[in-house]
């Protein structure tokens, strides 16, 4: 009960953020994409205090043996940038430069900006479902290869 109560604290305080620093609004979000138009520069000071916060969480969590709430640390599996990573960045880039929204941000939004958050978190888990599908065909096939 006491990680669902601190993961649920946890997703509060993260989705608080995003509704205060307006990441969850896309008009904001596209215009601090938007280096060489009208420029809005201020989602940048949230990522610059985002990163020391960051940070000093890493540096907390190396001098501890495991987590508050799980037996061990679990960090990535694969170290290496491979052609999926790269693929996957493209997409997500691109889907966050035209529509504005990226998935953290768009659950927040969900409940708040309407219409266009829900066809964006729809089209995201159609697209993360097709993937799975898909994904897990071509391990199969290659797996009987």
């Amino acid at each position: 009960m006491g990680r669902i109560l601190v993961s649920l604290a946890s997703g509060l305080i993260f989705g608080l953020g995003l509704v205060v620093s307006q990441m969850i609004n896309p008009q904001k979000v596209l215009a601090f994409l938007d280096v060489a138009g009208d420029w809005d520069p201020s989602l940048a000071f949230v990522m610059g205090a985002a990163i020391p916060v960051a940070a000093l969480g890493f540096a907390l969590a190396k001098r501890r043996r495991a987590p508050l709430c799980a037996a061990s640390f679990s960090g990535p599996t694969k170290t290496a940038v491979d052609s999926r990573l790269v693929v996957g960045s493209l997409i997500f880039g691109a889907g966050w430069g035209l529509a504005g929204f990226c998935p953290g941000p768009v659950l927040a939004a969900a409940l708040l900006a309407g219409a266009p958050a829900l066809v964006f978190l729809a089209a995201m888990l159609v697209g993360m479902g097709a993937f799975t599908l898909t994904d897990r065909r071509l391990s199969r096939r290659a797996q009987l290869a």
